[in-house]
């Protein structure tokens, strides 16, 4: 049995009993201020102007690192933020009824990304580790992300809008987005680390067990927020109600608003290797959450395991596996 295997994260009732950590000093105005200064590259196409888009690092299919198997990256919690296992929920004067509902919109079996009574809460936090989630946004549409690193971001394959020549279109993030605010600024990509290039909207078997890329990210928006570790999934976890998962669903909050849930179990897939493992799941999903993270804690540390990556009528998908946990690596090291 690896080191992996026998260092379990920390049960649901576990983190119940951890207190929150209160910040120990304020974030400097000027530090946020230089976030929101910087203005993203532009180019001009046909005579329109856009955002830059990306240039893109594939990660060889056989590629490992010199153990064969990484176990995990660091994680970093800024000590001018609050520590809150259970964030803020939005209050009442915010809250909105349902931007979709799911029964009108679609037929009940392709509804089923919903399992029995809704889980998911609406949040607004500025507090450890709920401020290094965010929305994401490319021309393909919208998803969810967080950081994994000082200027880089853990999302999903599929909201990349791949282009030829090793490139891509555009692609923003913002931290804690909430209604439009922007408490940390915005960043945008400028380098995309992938393992596949998956391209929606379908996306098969195969493509499920790589729908995570690590975006390099134009500013350091990581040492304002925070960001989590990431660590290699393993088999010996399945269905342990370990992980919590945070995203922008379209349906709840138009992905205008954070949701989060916790309890939630996995279950890596048999025929699955440890190194790019498809994972099912049901937790409570819709599109917008995409490129999410699933995280649990270790010694009270958060650590994120796999991306929300697709749904069935019968199950939902998320991806991550110690290839992960290699990009991450290797998109860190070649551009901190």
């Amino acid at each position: 049995m690896s080191k992996i295997e026998n260092n379990n994260p920390m049960t649901a009732e576990e983190v119940s009993r951890l207190r929150n950590v209160k910040a120990k000093s304020a974030e400097k105005p000027e530090t946020v201020e230089k976030l929101f200064k910087l203005a993203p590259a532009m180019e001009t196409i046909n005579g329109r102007t856009f955002p830059k888009g990306m240039k893109t690092i594939g990660m060889p299919m056989d590629e490992k690192t010199a153990e064969n198997r990484a176990l995990e990256t660091d994680h970093f919690y800024p000590n001018h933020a609050d520590f809150e296992y259970n964030p803020k929920l939005e209050p009442k004067r915010d809250r909105k009824p349902k931007f979709i509902e799911r029964d009108s919109f679609l037929t009940p079996e392709n509804a089923r990304t919903i399992f029995g009574a809704d889980q998911r809460k609406v949040y607004n936090s500025t507090a450890y580790p709920w401020r290094c989630v965010g929305r994401v946004e490319s021309s393909l549409g919208s998803g969810s992300g967080v950081m994994i690193g000082p200027r880089h971001l853990l999302t999903c394959s599929h909201i990349v809008d791949w282009q030829p020549n090793n490139t891509t279109g555009w692609l923003k993030f913002t931290p804690m987005y909430y209604n439009g605010s922007a408490p940390y600024g915005t960043a945008w990509g400028t380098l995309t680390y992938y393992k596949y290039k998956v391209a929606g909207p379908s996306i098969d078997s195969t493509e499920i067990q790589y729908d995570y890329v690590v975006i390099v990210l134009d500013r350091p928006i990581g040492n304002s927020t925070g960001w989590l570790g990431s660590k290699s999934y393993s088999d010996s976890w399945d269905g342990g109600a370990y992980w919590t998962h945070a995203g922008y669903p379209g349906d709840l909050t138009g992905t205008q608003r954070p949701t989060y849930q916790t309890g939630i179990a996995l279950d890596g897939d048999f025929w699955s290797a440890d190194d790019n493992e498809s994972m099912s799941h049901k937790a409570d999903i819709w599109p917008g959450q995409s490129g999410g993270p699933f995280w649990g804690y270790w010694d009270g540390s958060p650590y994120a395991v796999a991306t929300q990556s697709a749904h069935n009528p019968s199950d939902n998908f998320a991806s991550g596996g110690s290839d992960l946990v290699n990009l991450v690596i290797r998109a860190r090291n070649e551009h901190p």
